[in-house]
């Protein structure tokens, strides 16, 4: 199952790190920016960079997390760069989440559903748009937009991460309203959440459908962990975004699994901050894989 196979190599790499692809042609060195006039030129040095990367850290992280409105903002070769992407990550051995937040109903979140976790067939041949192994997904529509991807979970072992809490600071706005009943809109998402994933449960107690829970709200998280304790977290606003990694271990069960924590600015423009200065993109990169392997290890663990 994919969920068991996601926290084998957390384990095989002792590093709930998962790299965030959000390569805006601007995170680029100055070396190869220069002389790009077009899309076509930005999708190649993308193409370029993302590859440098996943080299640098195929060994030492489980997954890469690539989010699609950094590639689509350069129109179709954008997108050439993010298919790109993913196949590259894959043939490397990482596993591959597709950042995409999808959400509708219908005739139309099936397509969704087809484009990263499904097949579509075209004469008597199927294929994957953007094959992904989890696609994040929002779930504020409600069961009948959850559905598809569901589905397409089950025949070809896939999984996705439902949004719940996110990382955001006006998330509150609406997340956080009560209920009648006392309970926020936030953990009524989790209950149903835990209710998609109850027939996909791997060896590790969790689920193939997983939550999406901001580092930056560790009181909300630690009571989403207790209520929900068959569902994986995806954990994004490390570093970057303020959260920090004594923050986190809530987020976590007692035997340390339950969560992988997303960083990309922080990785992916490494190179650029003092402590690593004179070190290039992709050794950078994985120094800084290394150093937040290590705050995470001694936050969660210690």
């Amino acid at each position: 199952m994919v969920i068991d196979r996601l926290i084998d190599k957390i384990q095989a790499t002792e590093n709930p790190t998962v790299v965030g692809l959000d390569t805006n042609f601007d995170y680029l060195p100055e070396s190869m920016r220069n002389g790009v006039n077009d899309f076509a030129g930005a999708a190649d040095a993308m193409i370029k960079f993302n590859r440098a990367i996943v080299d640098a850290v195929a060994d030492i992280v489980p997954c890469v997390k690539v989010q699609i409105a950094y590639y689509e903002m350069y129109g179709l070769e954008g997108l050439r760069a993010f298919a790109d992407t993913i196949r590259y990550a894959s043939s490397k051995g990482m596993l591959v989440m597709t950042d995409a937040k999808r959400n509708d109903i219908g005739a139309t979140a099936e397509c969704y559903a087809r484009s990263y976790l499904g097949t579509t067939v075209v004469g008597n041949h199927a294929e994957t748009a953007f094959d992904s192994d989890f696609l994040t997904v929002n779930g504020y529509l409600g069961s009948d937009g959850i559905q598809p991807f569901l589905g397409w979970m089950q025949k070809r072992d896939k999984g996705i991460f439902v949004l719940v809490k996110t990382s955001n600071p006006s998330s509150g706005e609406l997340q956080d309203l009560r209920l009648e009943s006392g309970a926020t809109i936030y953990e009524y998402m989790g209950s149903l959440v835990e209710e998609w994933g109850k027939e996909s449960i791997g060896r590790y107690g969790y689920s193939a459908v997983g939550a999406v829970v901001g580092a930056t709200h560790p009181k909300q998280a630690e009571i989403l962990r207790q209520a929900m304790p068959h569902t994986f977290f995806l954990i994004p606003g490390y570093g970057a975004q303020g959260g920090k990694a004594d923050d986190l271990k809530v987020c976590f069960g007692k035997d340390g699994i339950g969560g992988i924590v997303n960083s990309s600015r922080g990785i992916l423009c490494a190179y650029r901050q003092e402590r690593y200065r004179g070190m290039a993109f992709d050794a950078a990169a994985r120094q800084a894989c290394i150093d937040m392997k290590n705050d995470l290890n001694r936050a969660i663990r210690g």
